[in-house]
């Protein structure tokens, strides 16, 4: 299909629901419950890394990875350059860089600043779902290991 054809506002509709998607992933695992990001891919939505064999398949797998995450851990993520393009009038693919400032062991408190512990891209597919957009496919690109801080001494 032609995308040019799309008529310009529904294509700013769901250019800007798909952009809603990434910040809506990242802002659910750092401030909400990281087990409902599974909810933001469609019931077959995959999770992959672009190294080694990480691959996690459908929602309720989905589900569970994101839901057994540390207790502990304090995350924060950035996206910039959020990317989106429409493939069709139900389908669109998104390239996003991110920033992700990562520690486990985090007892509360403030924190003295660190580097960053993942600097990558992901690489998305949408798909439109019910008349709502759903992450598809999320690959990541780049990372790194997570800090974990030594024992929290009691106050």
């Amino acid at each position: 299909m032609n995308t040019d054809a799309l008529d310009p506002l529904d294509r700013l509709i769901a250019e800007r629901a798909c952009e809603r998607l990434v910040v809506e992933f990242v802002r659910t695992l750092d401030l909400g419950e990281p087990g409902d990001v599974a909810e933001l891919f469609t019931p077959d939505g995959v999770w992959q890394w672009a190294e080694g064999d990480r691959r996690i398949e459908g929602r309720d797998a989905l589900r569970a990875y994101f839901g057994a995450r540390p207790a502990d851990r304090l995350s924060r993520r950035l996206c910039t350059n959020i990317l989106v393009t429409l493939t069709s009038a139900s389908t669109a693919s998104a390239s996003t860089y991110f920033t992700t400032y990562r520690v486990d062991g985090h007892a509360g408190g403030m924190l003295p600043p660190r580097l960053p512990v993942q600097v990558g891209h992901y690489e998305d597919t949408f798909r439109q779902v019910d008349g709502g957009w759903l992450l598809a496919e999320r690959s990541t690109f780049l990372g790194g290991p997570t800090e974990r801080l030594g024992t929290a001494v009691p106050r």
